[in-house]
């Protein structure tokens, strides 16, 4: 059996768990060979850090997509998350219409922002490109801020209860033309998960696990990375939203009792054997 291809289409930061350290070493656990194209490269991730460095590949990105062409590579599936600039969206798009076939799945992570506000690099016509770039997915995982930004609402007027979220996932999912995976959704108190809608279905079902009370950064491209390498191993949508949610709490439990600094992430390497089983 061939070994899955997956083109991932993110930053890297030299230091700090996101992005490509988290992916790149997620699908190779899975039985998934990573092939990554960066959209640029940071000393360290933007969050608890001052004076990183910011090399934006922009100009890279086209190069590398062409020659992949010349090779004639095939990937299981597209994965991208954080851009850089308002031209790489033209060129993920591109990449995407170039690289798709029949059988490629798409899963576009929307990274935008959190807790309501988007982060610091940023701008409104990003977001507003990062939206159009959404609909060329198969698979969106935002987190509740993505989502607003998605849909042009106010962050505190979105629905807590499931009901409301329910509908709102199935807005996210265009009337059924892609499949939404919403992160940070908690139904009850002391849970947490995602709020799933398979487009192939028309079905909505929950994925909560207990909630670690612990600051963390970077469980989003660990559950997106996750749920990435499940879709592309076979298993449904709600499947591989629940084995994301398990391995990002099992990071957590981990992570908590090491009384890490928070902005050295998830310690999430000494639990990669849960997902070679």
């Amino acid at each position: 059996m061939t070994t899955p291809r997956v083109a991932a289409i993110h930053d890297m930061s030299g230091f700090g768990r996101c992005s490509l350290t988290v992916a790149i070493p997620v699908l190779s656990a899975m039985g998934v060979q990573c092939c990554p194209l960066p959209t640029a490269f940071l000393s360290t991730h933007t969050g608890g850090f001052t004076g990183f460095t910011f090399l934006d590949m922009t100009e890279e990105m086209p190069k590398v997509a062409a020659h992949w062409q010349e090779l004639d590579l095939r990937f299981h599936a597209i994965y991208s998350g954080f851009l850089a600039s308002e031209r790489q969206i033209g060129i993920v798009s591109d990449f995407i219409r170039t690289f798709r076939r029949s059988d490629t799945l798409v899963v576009i992570d929307p990274v935008m922002g959190d807790d309501g506000k988007a982060y610091q690099t940023y701008t409104s016509a990003l977001c507003s490109g990062m939206t159009h770039l959404a609909e060329l997915a198969d698979v969106i995982t935002p987190n509740l801020t993505e989502a607003a930004f998605l849909l042009g609402r106010p962050y505190d007027q979105l629905p807590q209860e499931e009901a409301g979220l329910q509908e709102l996932v199935r807005e996210l999912g265009l009337h059924g033309r892609r499949s939404v995976v919403l992160t940070g959704v908690s139904l009850s108190p002391g849970k947490t998960g995602a709020m799933c809608f398979d487009a192939k279905t028309s079905r909505t079902e929950t994925v909560q696990v207990d909630m670690i009370a612990h600051p963390l950064l970077g469980t989003g491209d660990i559950f997106a990375s996750v749920l990435t390498g499940a879709l592309v191993r076979g298993d449904t949508l709600f499947s591989a939203a629940a084995q994301a949610a398990d391995f990002v709490r099992a990071c957590a439990v981990h992570t908590a009792a090491q009384d890490l600094p928070l902005r050295e992430g998830v310690d999430f390497e000494p639990m990669l054997g849960l997902l070679t089983k």
